[in-house]
């Protein structure tokens, strides 16, 4: 019953953070990704991940295209 919960639960936070990258894409016309930061859901710009790589928020060797494959969900 617990699982069955939260899988509804985490079903529907994907498909908000999912509806809010789309719209924001097509407000700023920039492309957006939904990734699983700390086990919570996030709507980041790519230009904000190229920053973060820049000033090296994430490991050596990460780069960009690692983080779009990862990712949950990309905007086009």
């Amino acid at each position: 019953m617990f699982n069955t919960i939260k899988k509804y639960f985490l079903a529907w936070r994907y498909k908000r953070a999912v509806r809010k990258a789309k719209e924001l894409a097509s407000i700023f016309g920039m492309k957006y990704y939904v990734i699983s930061i700390n086990g919570t859901l996030k709507v980041v710009p790519k230009q904000t991940i190229k920053e973060l790589v820049k000033r090296k928020r994430f490991r050596k060797g990460v780069t960009v295209d690692d983080i779009e494959k990862h990712a949950l969900f990309v905007t086009t």
